[in-house]
């Protein structure tokens, strides 16, 4: 089995739709179905937006909003709010996550005591927040949708800047590649990215999933992808900006069982025989074996010698130097000739 097991974010980002009641919900159904964390985001309208912001074009298909503020204002949750999750996350054993999108949000988090920071793909050239998030001495998780190269590896050379001052162990920066569409199409997919940033940057990977579906995160898995983060909703047809983008919780832990399985067949890495091979090595194998009755002290010749299933006698390799050596034991046909058999010889590949 892999020594990685893949740490898995439930997203429930604002599909709680401003509710206590569906927030807590959500919590259980990720617990449920195998999630280690659940993870918001966390913000104020007044901090985040102006009024009379346009939606983006999904956010409006979505929910019908045409005025960005005030629709996040409907999707506030309060402190007493994000604390009630916090608590039943931990009565759960489920990790609490959110993404605090202004700095009085962080404060609160860091004060509830979250374990790790997400930073947003919208805020990847917030080199200012980047630095004050990794100031609070948590390991960093950095989103990258609409970014390319050169500005993940600025964002991550700020983060690893404030690391080092503050001599935070390595590895504490997590980078994911995300497709910032809602839900990705798979032609913008692009999962080798992961493997260019885990080339070039030298972190660790993973994968924020917007695919319909449940089949893109457990081929993340199989090219290294270390954490993934996938939304999830109590029902894809209830109102709100990212519910059809979403997977519902039977579709949550058919993916993790999904991810497990390739987390056991990815496997060590290490090329060697497994132990349900081990009878058909023995069985499927050749081996040398005598062709006919041979007397002690009989020279062997070509026409001595046959390579035959099973793997007993000494192996192929050695045909060529068992020929013209002479036994010291005699031999019935089809026995297998061992080195025992034979004068003393080196170079005989067993």
């Amino acid at each position: 089995m892999s020594a990685v097991k893949t740490f898995f974010i439930a997203e429930i980002g604002v599909n709680h739709n401003g509710r206590l009641d569906l927030a807590l919900k959500l919590v259980e159904a990720a617990y449920a179905a195998g999630a280690q964390a659940a993870k918001f985001q966390t913000f104020t309208a007044d901090a985040l937006a102006v009024p009379n912001t346009q939606t983006v074009a999904y956010q409006k298909a979505m929910s019908g909003a045409l005025d960005q503020h005030a629709m996040l204002k409907s999707l506030e949750l309060s402190e007493k709010d994000h604390r009630i999750i916090a608590q039943r996350c931990r009565e759960l054993g489920i990790e609490f996550m959110s993404t605090a999108f202004d700095k009085r949000s962080m404060d609160m988090l860091c004060d509830i005591g979250i374990k790790r920071i997400k930073i947003p793909s919208g805020e990847i050239t917030n080199l200012p927040y980047i630095k004050d998030c990794t100031r609070r001495g948590l390991p960093i998780i950095l989103s990258t949708g609409m970014a390319d190269l050169e500005e993940v590896r600025v964002a991550v050379g700020a983060v690893r800047e404030v690391q080092r001052e503050l001599s935070v162990p390595s590895p504490a920066l997590t980078v994911l590649h995300c497709t910032s569409a809602y839900p990705a199409a798979l032609e913008d997919v692009n999962l080798l990215a992961m493997q260019t940033m885990a080339r070039e940057l030298g972190v660790p990977i993973g994968y924020s999933d917007h695919t319909l579906g449940t089949f893109v995160s457990p081929i993340a898995v199989a090219l290294g992808a270390v954490v993934i983060e996938k939304h999830i909703t109590l029902d894809r047809t209830m109102p709100g900006p990212d519910h059809a983008a979403s997977i519902e919780p039977d579709e949550l832990k058919a993916m993790i069982a999904q991810i497990r399985e390739v987390e056991t067949l990815l496997g060590d890495g290490i090329k060697q025989a497994r132990p349900a091979e081990y009878e058909a090595r023995r069985l499927v194998r050749r081996g040398l074996k005598a062709t006919r009755v041979i007397e002690a002290g009989t020279v062997l010749q070509e026409s001595d010698i046959a390579i035959l299933r099973p793997a007993s006698g000494l192996a192929p390799g050695s045909y060529e130097t068992v020929i013209g050596r002479r036994v010291v034991n005699s031999l019935d046909a089809g026995q297998p000739i061992t080195q025992d058999d034979l004068e003393a010889s080196e170079g005989l590949a067993r």
